[in-house]
This record gives C-alpha cells, sequence and structure tokens, in this order.
C-alpha cells in the first residue's frame, strides 16, 4: 500500500499569512463569553469552562470546550481546570452521540501557533462527530466544506442533547 499525496498549494497561502500574524490582545473565545449564549453559540458554561460551536466547522456538531480563564498553555492551567475542560468535553461527547448517532467522535487540542491553532491565546479542546466514509474531497479540490445544517440548528440539537447533572 502506498501514500497517496494531495498537492494543495492553496494552503501554503493560509499557513504562510498564519505564522507572520502577531499575537493579538483581542481573544474570540473572551468576546464570546460576553454575549448572550445563543447568539454566541455557547452550548454549557459553568464557573471555569464553556462549550461552543465551531462557527468554521469541519462538520455539523464541531464544538470547542475551552476554560473561561484567558490561557493559551495547558500547562498553566490549574488542575481544576484541566479537569473540568475534561468532563465538559466528556459531556460534549454524549452530546454528540445522542444528537447524531456518529461512528466516531474526534477529541484533540493544537496547542500553539504551529500546532495549528487558531486562536493560539486561549487554549481549548475540539469535539466533532465523525461517520465511516465521511471524508471526501471537496476540501482539497473544491476549497469548500459541505454541512447539511445551519449553525442554529445544531446549537438547539446539541444544546437539547446536552445531559444534565445534579
Amino acid at each position: 500500500m502506498t501514500l497517496e499525496r494531495l498537492w494543495a498549494g492553496w494552503r501554503s497561502t493560509y499557513i504562510e499569512g498564519v505564522a507572520i500574524q502577531p499575537p493579538t490582545d483581542d481573544c474570540l473565545f473572551c468576546r464570546l463569553l460576553a454575549m448572550d449564549p445563543e447568539e454566541a453559540l455557547v452550548l454549557q458554561r459553568n464557573e471555569l469552562v464553556f462549550a461552543v460551536l465551531n462557527a468554521y466547522p469541519y462538520t455539523s456538531g464541531h464544538l470547542m470546550v475551552a476554560p473561561v480563564r484567558h490561557e493559551g498553555a495547558l500547562s498553566r492551567l490549574s488542575r481544576a481546570e484541566a479537569g473540568a475542560i475534561m468532563m465538559m468535553t466528556q459531556d460534549a461527547t454524549v452530546a454528540l452521540e445522542r444528537a447524531y448517532t456518529p461512528d466516531g467522535v474526534n477529541v484533540g487540542a493544537n496547542l500553539g501557533r504551529a500546532a495549528g491553532a487558531g486562536i493560539p491565546g486561549h487554549v481549548h479542546m475540539h469535539a466533532l462527530p465523525r461517520w465511516v466514509g465521511d471524508t471526501n474531497f471537496m476540501t482539497s479540490v473544491a476549497e469548500a466544506r459541505v454541512l447539511p445544517e445551519p449553525l442554529g440548528v445544531t446549537w438547539k440539537k446539541l444544546k437539547g442533547a446536552w445531559p444534565a447533572h445534579e
């Protein structure tokens, strides 16, 4: 079996643009926390962490879990914050499984700009549903993603499927 390679030269413009962008104090996550939760697509929040839909999702249901406190390094989170991120990520996977019945779920973090973090100044975890055979060439060939539902519908599905805790 050989590894096939696809040329995606258009990505170099994005990579180079991200690499030269100076750090900014303007944080998307901090702005979202100051907004109305439904308008900001925040699904859940407690004193330490929150879950929010990704406004540029890879697939319907793609969400992120982040600490309320603005912090860019996983290593600088308190143990309570780190634990709260994992607990909310567990709840996120339950909501994704209830709402979308996927074949699997991807969970991960991009730590730092070189690792692909779109918001390197505020650490966050991604969670998104996956299905067998859900990869296609739309992203690499057409520079497009196919999403079957609007973000508002996704928010309502996941909000309704979020597990309740006593």
